[in-house]
């Protein structure tokens, strides 16, 4: 099957939108092509934002594509899932102008993850993913239309109704692969997401370690969806820092809802010519962390050394 994993051309005029405005790594997006080719299918990533095209072009490269499947993502990475823009405009532009293509459309994204009949009502979809969803996409690749009701965490059309299928779902983080982005791709990426201080100089990026939070504060909306507290394994995640700083890349963002400290991961960030942030409330913990086990650092494996 060919699936095309489409991220809009965003545009948040008139929006109330809060969140950074910047295009961003499609982390979400770049595990799925991963694991749907794994699985034996063709995949490709048609990233509207980072390669500011608007949506008549968009239109143009996902015809030329001819894909069984079109996914739609709400947000514009996994990094703004949790302060999403409020309104579906975009994603439902972009879906009118791929409309007369002959492919299975499917919403991934919070908006299906917190309100998973009126996303798919409103977006007009044939299937939505309520929470992360890469290893729901190879499920639906792999299954025929006429047995989806198989499928846990969808939200699909059946006749004038729309069936909830289970509740959000949660990815086994050992299978996701150290990513691989085109150097193209990097060297366009020249944002470095809450980086203030001096003048930017070489791409940034972004990662993550771990998703979920083990914690449940009261304000938070982490509960539809990367709720459950998981880790990727290290040498995985060196895998793919060390890709990024081979492609240039000075600046790392993670987007880990709670950035929880593993002093073999800090050992390895430290030896990186690398500068790295996380979100502004994990800072204190990290410091915390670093000051109370510092005396482990001989103690522990160091990553594995840059590949020349």
């Amino acid at each position: 099957m060919k699936i095309a994993l489409v991220n809009p051309p965003w545009s948040f005029d008139g929006s109330i939108y809060f969140g950074c405005r910047e295009p961003h790594l499609p982390l979400e997006y770049g595990y799925a092509r991963a694991l749907l080719t794994e699985a034996g299918h063709d995949a490709a990533i048609f990233d509207a934002q980072i390669d500011g095209i608007d949506t008549a072009e968009v239109q143009s490269r996902v015809a030329a594509y001819a894909p069984d499947m079109i996914v739609m993502t709400t947000a514009p990475s996994y990094l703004f899932w949790r302060c999403a823009p409020p309104e579906l405009r975009v994603p439902l532009q972009t879906l009118a102008a791929l409309d007369g293509l002959d492919a299975v459309t499917v919403a991934v994204g919070p908006h299906a993850s917190s309100t998973p009949r009126i996303a798919v009502k409103k977006l007009g979809v044939d299937a939505g993913v309520q929470g992360e969803c890469e290893e729901v996409l190879v499920k639906l690749a792999e299954t025929p239309r006429d047995r989806w009701s198989k499928i846990a965490g969808l939200v699909r059309r059946d006749g004038d109704e729309i069936v909830v299928q289970g509740g959000p779902q949660a990815v086994d983080m050992t299978r996701l692969p150290a990513l691989r982005w085109r150097p193209e791709i990097v060297q366009r990426h020249a944002h470095h997401h809450h980086r203030f201080d001096p003048a930017l100089h070489g791409p940034g990026a972004e990662m993550e370690v771990s998703r979920g939070c083990p914690y449940h504060c009261t304000f938070c909306a982490k509960d539809n969806f990367r709720n459950s507290f998981r880790r990727r394994p290290v040498p995985v995640v060196a895998r793919e820092l060390d890709g990024l700083v081979n492609a240039g890349v000075e600046y790392v963002y993670f987007i880990d809802e709670i950035f929880l400290p593993d002093m073999q991961l800090l050992s390895g960030l430290a030896e990186r010519k690398i500068k790295i942030q996380m979100p502004v409330a994990e800072k204190a913990k990290l410091a915390d962390y670093v000051i109370d086990n510092a005396g482990d650092r001989a103690a522990t494996d160091p990553l594995p050394p840059i590949p020349a």
